[in-house]
């Protein structure tokens, strides 16, 4: 382990992050413009002199473990308060930091983390909301693996941890299926769903603060290829189940006392109902909209929740779609294994008076295929002029 940083003298006005990746970054730079500092803390923050994303922007940075002890103290010594960007951070790490003798305003909470983290801790929230999930069943011993009906088939087999952008998960078709899908996760803990028929996907963004105020943003429609997600829309009109989703999202929230910005992803069902399917206890990458289309950012919000700076209702200037670009743009061709900057001037030119073109890379040194590289707002008056564009640069960029 090494720990490479500059004590900050101005504890007052930094920020730190657990976390080094790309909303890290953006969460620093949002941080700056309001005149913070920042310290980020992560297992590679600076690996080998090569600074990751958020590391890049920072003040300071030190490369140590989310557990280290000694790296933590270091962290609050240097800063009044502390989020994250990464849900998998240790819960028992920001319980320690939120320790009264360190005087660190932590965001979110260690036990709002460990409910987020743990699938059967979170869908057991969600139903003491009121809030409808996918039936499932908890699958973490030979004696459940064979109580499953044989008509909750075919279902979808989760880790109750560590699993994210499809990571973790196992669609299985019968009994025999379910229980070679277990063993070949390690026969930890798991969530079964039954498998749904959607209509969409959909999630709601939204920031609580310590007194209790909330804000949210419009409802966000997702679309995910290979289990990664690929575009997501926000119209200037809302849909009809808006405002039930927003309700939900706001119960969720408020009943675990939740402190930051928190993303909710719910499924819409073929017969117009819907159920909530997980949460991110952190920025959201359907979130990116706001970036540019929002009189507030998701990440400005989660620096205020942080700071102690009021919240207040963001404003929807523009409908918005944004493009996720994955490291496979990068190379020409499925067997293409010499990396290439794509075109952004081109894709850079098709913006206009009507239309906006907004690119925001993360500054990732190698581009490797499925990584998040960066990703693209495109903003119009409507949805149908941003997708013409959306189109257009879909066709640059191959």
């Amino acid at each position: 382990m090494s720990r490479e940083t500059t004590q900050s003298g101005n504890r007052h006005k930094t920020l730190g992050v657990l976390g080094d990746g790309q909303l890290g970054r953006m969460f620093v730079q949002a941080a700056q413009r309001l005149g913070f500092e920042a310290v980020v803390l992560a297992p590679q923050a600076n690996l080998h002199g090569a600074p990751s994303p958020a590391a890049q922007v920072s003040h300071h940075a030190i490369t140590a473990d989310y557990g280290d002890t000694v790296a933590l103290k270091q962290l609050a010594a240097q800063c009044f308060a502390v989020t994250t960007e990464f849900e998998n951070v240790l819960a028992d790490s920001l319980a320690l930091l939120a320790k009264p003798e360190h005087h660190v305003r932590v965001s979110p909470k260690a036990d709002a983390v460990r409910i987020a983290q743990n699938r059967i801790l979170e869908k057991a929230h969600f139903q003491s909301c009121g809030v409808p999930t996918a039936p499932y069943v908890v699958i973490d011993s030979q004696q459940q693996l064979g109580a499953v009906p044989p008509d909750f088939y075919p279902a979808i087999l989760k880790t109750a941890r560590m699993g994210y952008d499809g990571k973790g998960q196992v669609t299985v078709r019968s009994a025999a299926e379910l229980r070679a899908a277990w063993q070949g996760l390690s026969q930890v803990a798991c969530v079964l769903e039954r498998r749904l028929t959607l209509a969409s996907e959909c999630s709601v963004l939204l920031a609580r603060d310590e007194s209790g105020q909330l804000i949210h943003w419009p409802v966000q429609r997702n679309v995910h290829v290979n289990g990664i997600l690929s575009t997501t829309e926000v119209d200037l009109a809302p849909l009809a189940t808006d405002a039930q989703l927003i309700r939900a999202a706001q119960t969720i929230a408020t009943d675990m006392a939740y402190v930051g910005v928190l993303c909710i992803e719910f499924f819409i069902l073929q017969d117009g109902a819907w159920v909530v399917n997980e949460m991110a206890p952190r920025p959201h990458n359907s979130g990116h909209v706001t970036m540019d289309a929002s009189s507030l950012s998701q990440f400005e919000a989660q620096v205020r929740v942080a700071a102690g700076l009021p919240l207040v209702q963001p404003r929807q200037h523009a409908s918005c779609v944004m493009v996720n670009l994955l490291g496979d743009l990068w190379f020409d061709g499925a067997t293409d294994t010499t990396p290439r900057e794509p075109d952004w001037a081109k894709v850079l030119a098709l913006g206009n008076a009507a239309v906006g073109v907004h690119l925001h890379l993360y500054g990732k040194a190698q581009a490797r295929r499925a990584r998040k590289m960066g990703h693209i707002n495109v903003t119009a008056s409507n949805l149908t002029a941003a997708w013409q564009t959306v189109s257009s640069i879909q066709h640059i960029l191959h």
